[in-house]
């Protein structure tokens, strides 16, 4: 049975740290259910680790739609949180009602995730009066990248920290049952965390949120070369996925590889017959 976004501040009101991951595929998704995630968010940040992108611009509703279907398929009890892509849902509420909804109805998700605070907030609440129970990202937003000049933490400054305290407020009175709070000062995010009745779920913003979510690709170093500072990997996966490819390569070329414990017999009657005939060909009766 899927665990419901109440059952997602159960943990929160009983002190228990609350684990999410990004998953995109089966694999992923099969990975960090069967590890006990309660939370699975099929991010946009697809468009950088699955599509090659440099950013999460160019990923559409129908992407997130396509991989939420199959992340939903293969779980049984984790709650899916797909994300809402770069602008399905700023032009007006309509837009976003009907963005929310195809990826509830035809992606299976149990929840939405949307980026931007305190003007967000009359979408987020149009969102949740409408059934559809809504997370809330505020901080550092990857799709308003290009206005923050790139990856910087935010709240170190007196304003913007009031402007994020500001938001915070404002996403929890609009209905989120969740706020994701990403590259804020630990300090301030602390401050929120205390602050509101709802789970901070942090990534980049310190130990003291109620949750942590983070990317499936860099806890398993499935990207040597890249390796935020929010992030520990747990283990060098990409590294040894290399090795034992190109010991594939290698058995192929040497001819280790298949040998007949990866082969098929036949019968020796039914070998016989078709050596006998050379051609192939059914000889006659």
């Amino acid at each position: 049975m899927r665990l419901t976004i109440r059952d997602i501040q159960k943990l929160q009101a009983a002190g228990e740290p609350i684990p999410m991951l990004t998953a995109y595929d089966a694999t992923s998704a099969h990975l960090g259910e069967a590890a006990g995630v309660p939370m699975l968010l099929v991010g946009d940040s697809l468009g950088m680790v699955i599509q090659g992108h440099d950013s999460t611009l160019p990923v559409k509703l129908e992407h997130i739609i396509y991989h939420t279907q199959i992340v939903s398929r293969v779980t049984q009890r984790a709650l899916i949180v797909a994300d809402m892509p770069f602008m399905t849902y700023n032009a007006s509420i309509e837009q976003a009602l009907v963005s929310a909804g195809r990826l509830m109805q035809e992606g299976g998700a149990q929840a939405v995730k949307l980026e931007g605070g305190e003007y967000m907030g009359p979408t987020i609440k149009a969102i949740v009066q409408a059934g559809i129970p809504v997370m809330a990202h505020i901080g550092l937003t990857p799709q308003g990248v290009n206005q923050f000049g790139g990856f910087r933490v935010q709240g170190r400054e007196i304003a913007s920290a009031r402007q994020l305290l500001r938001d915070a407020d404002a996403v929890q009175e609009a209905g989120a049952f969740a706020v994701v709070l990403e590259l804020v000062a630990a300090p301030l995010a602390q401050m929120i965390t205390e602050r509101l009745d709802i789970p901070t779920i942090g990534i980049g913003s310190g130990p003291h949120c109620d949750g942590q979510v983070q990317v499936f690709h860099d806890l398993l170093g499935l990207f040597p070369t890249f390796g935020p500072r929010h992030s520990r990997q747990y283990a060098d996966a990409g590294a040894a996925m290399q090795t034992a490819l190109a010991q594939y390569v290698e058995d192929v070329k040497a001819r280790r590889f298949p040998t007949m414990e990866q082969a098929f017999t036949m019968k020796e009657e039914v070998l016989a017959a078709v050596q006998a005939d050379g051609t192939g060909n059914h000889a006659s009766s």
